[in-house]
């Protein structure tokens, strides 16, 4: 068995949106309001009968005024060495791939390493995403396409790319067969754990094959 077969990491978004929607005092029909999401779109979240995009989780996060790293609070313990076997990584699956940390999530600096599968037609969704600090990928095995400010870059094998995270950006398996690529992002602002936005699949409407530029607003 390799550790590609081991059992992955739950992580159950809803129950956390409902816990912090809750905590604040709102409404489903407030939070919709305040976010521009549909109370019918917050209410499947919320019951698990569907997972939010990046997008969807960065305006979520700004309506309820708390850091995108609220949505996943796993608090490990943070270290200045942090060795990691490879059957024990943090696996978090999503609707067409897997999400693998580095062992970002424990290190006490501002970096953060991890590996993404990525299905035919896995995507970060149809809106770009914006963060601090820089954000490094490596293309491991298939076809991935970025797309920053507007300008596309196809990733092959061995290919890489590298910019400032405050451009927008998103990205997509742009080929038939199964996407593997490391991340590595760094010098984010602190509190903020910018890997674990980028492994949701959209399911609030995917990104057209050609990532249209006419959807890219924030």
């Amino acid at each position: 068995m390799t550790y590609l077969d081991q059992e992955a990491v739950s992580i159950d978004v809803g129950k956390r949106l409902r816990m912090l929607r809750k905590s604040r005092g709102l409404s489903l029909r407030a939070l919709a309001r305040a976010s521009g999401l549909s109370a019918n779109a917050l209410s499947m979240i919320e019951r698990g009968k569907t997972s939010p995009s990046v997008s969807t989780l960065y305006r979520l996060a700004d309506a309820l005024q708390v850091p995108i790293t609220a949505f996943f609070e796993v608090k490990p313990e943070r270290r200045p060495v942090v060795f990691i076997k490879a059957g024990e990584r943090t696996r978090v699956p999503f609707a067409r791939g897997v999400w693998e940390g580095l062992g970002g999530e424990q290190f006490t600096g501002r970096v953060e390493p991890f590996f993404l599968t990525l299905e035919t037609g896995a995507s970060s969704g149809p809106f770009p995403m914006v963060h601090t600090g820089h954000e490094f990928v490596i293309c491991l095995r298939g076809l991935l396409e970025y797309e920053v400010e507007g300008q596309r870059y196809l990733l092959e094998p061995g290919d890489s790319l590298l910019f400032a995270a405050r451009l927008r950006h998103r990205w997509r398996n742009a080929g038939t067969t199964v996407t593997n690529a490391l991340f590595v992002l760094s010098g984010f602002s602190e509190g903020e754990q910018p890997g674990r936005f980028h492994w949701h699949h959209t399911q609030d409407g995917d990104a057209s094959p050609e990532m249209d530029a006419e959807n890219s607003t924030a």
